[in-house]
């Protein structure tokens, strides 16, 4: 049967063979020796019999952010905590994770009936509610700083608890999931088989019609979103990562075709969707070769999902502009710098002491952008000519809005040209005062990476 075949489908190891067939083989996060995960009872309304089991490291901050992390079929909160690196990431950054298991265990989260689909309509969404709000009252979690991640039926979990509660999540990351209300079938967790084929389509208007008709009424803003699928998925078609990316650009008011496309890691091919305002609303991952079976620990993609949700105290991926501030060079130990505070067009720019001055200063803004203000005039960071081979001039010149002055600023550190794809390198691993800035191909070294602020 379809339901049994889904079940076995969800792997209980990563197997090396698909690390290597997307090409990533980064040194899994090491784990905190301190906190523990707890398991919570009586935490409040619980129609389906949910277990809580919660994360909080040594590091959580006062008023932590809360991440709700939520198991594919055939797992559970503790396997998830085990078998992926959010865990380790909140020792880091001092984020709580809640981590809920299914009842009966191993299941399916209903993600298929009218209670389910419905804000404050029972199921498991209710008991899952029930969890954020004791973590809240209980941990000093910070209601305004709510998001939440899920894999498979877990990802589908995701993007139900987004269109359920828009009011309570900031922003969520699916990874291999489907469509709110795709895997509809008026009962509790059912199996939908065409969605789960990807043989279910519709315009992103009628799918975005249903993520309204969720919480019916409800005018305010809505948590942005990321996407994560697999080329090779045969548990849930990777049509559906298209599916998804159409019902929520609608929802968010964001354009259909994407406003920046890059791949920050070998086979990961990264698409952003921006609003009028030049804001990346959602952010889709194709992984070139990936099977059902992300996010793969040891590798980035836990790391970027909590960089987009802002975990990281990063903003968010960069969407609202990632900040101001000195551009370090981490291998170095100085700073990006405009050689004399020069206006001259075209100048390439340099690594220098930090000086807290105005041609160290860089702003990363909605559109990408990297400026700094010197004299009254502001510029952007240019691949000077529209290089794209390794070895162009990163240079100053005057804002024009092309992707040749886009940068990405990612979770692993290094800044990448939306156009090149290339790294912002510190021409052959120089330390020294005045050493230039060009663009190469990324190769992991800490000349390649930087920090904003």
């Amino acid at each position: 049967m379809l339901r049994s075949w889904y079940l076995k489908s969800r792997l209980l190891g990563v197997l090396l063979a698909v690390v290597a067939a997307i090409g990533v083989s980064l040194p899994a996060a090491s784990r905190a020796a301190a906190a523990s995960l707890t398991q919570i009872t009586n935490f409040g309304n619980n129609p389906t019999g949910l277990q809580m089991n919660l994360y909080v490291p040594n590091s959580a901050k006062a008023n932590a952010p809360i991440l709700l992390a939520l198991h594919g079929c055939q797992g559970s909160g503790p396997y998830l905590y085990s078998s992926t690196d959010f865990g380790s990431l909140a020792d880091q950054y001092g984020f709580i994770v809640i981590y809920p298991s299914t009842n009966p265990g191993g299941s399916c989260w209903d993600v298929s009936s009218n209670q389910a689909l419905t804000r404050n309509g029972g199921s498991d969404p209710v008991g899952l509610m029930s969890m954020i709000t004791y973590t809240e009252q209980h941990y000093g979690g910070n209601p305004n700083a709510v998001y939440v991640t899920g894999e498979s039926s877990g990802g589908m979990m995701t993007n139900v608890m987004l269109a359920d509660y828009p009011d309570v999540f900031k922003a969520g990351s699916a990874f291999m999931g489907v469509p709110y209300h795709c895997f509809y079938t008026n009962s509790v967790r059912g199996w939908n088989g065409p969605c789960a084929g990807g043989q279910v389509s519709m315009t992103p208007q009628q799918w975005g019609d249903l993520v309204r008709s969720a919480d019916p009424g409800y005018t305010g803003p809505r948590p942005r979103v990321q996407l994560w699928h697999g080329t090779a998925d045969t548990t849930l078609n990777y049509n559906n990562l298209a599916e998804e990316t159409k019902q929520w650009t609608n929802v968010l008011g964001a354009s259909q075709t994407p406003t920046s496309s890059d791949t920050p890691v070998a086979n990961w091919n990264r698409t952003r969707y921006a609003n009028s305002s030049g804001i990346t609303q959602v952010e889709a991952y194709s992984v070139v070769g990936a099977g059902h079976q992300l996010p793969i620990q040891g590798t980035q993609m836990a790391a970027y999902a909590i960089h987009f949700l802002g975990l990281d105290g990063s903003g968010g991926g960069g969407t609202t502009g990632g900040g101001t501030g000195a551009l370090h060079a981490v291998g170095a130990g100085k700073c990006l710098d405009d050689p004399n505070s020069t206006t001259t067009l075209g100048t390439q720019q340099q690594i220098y002491s930090c000086s807290g001055a105005a041609n160290q200063t860089w702003t990363h803004n909605s559109s990408n952008e990297l400026t700094t203000t010197v004299g009254g005039t502001t510029l952007c960071l240019d691949a000077n000519a529209k290089g794209t081979v390794n070895g162009t001039k990163a240079i100053v010149y005057s804002c024009n809005g092309q992707t040749n002055q886009q940068w990405n600023l990612n979770a692993n550190g290094t800044v990448t040209g939306v156009q090149s794809g290339l790294c912002l390198d510190v021409s052959g691993a120089a330390t020294a005062n005045g050493s230039l800035v060009q663009l190469w191909t990324c190769n992991g070294q800490s000349n390649q990476q930087w920090t904003l602020g």
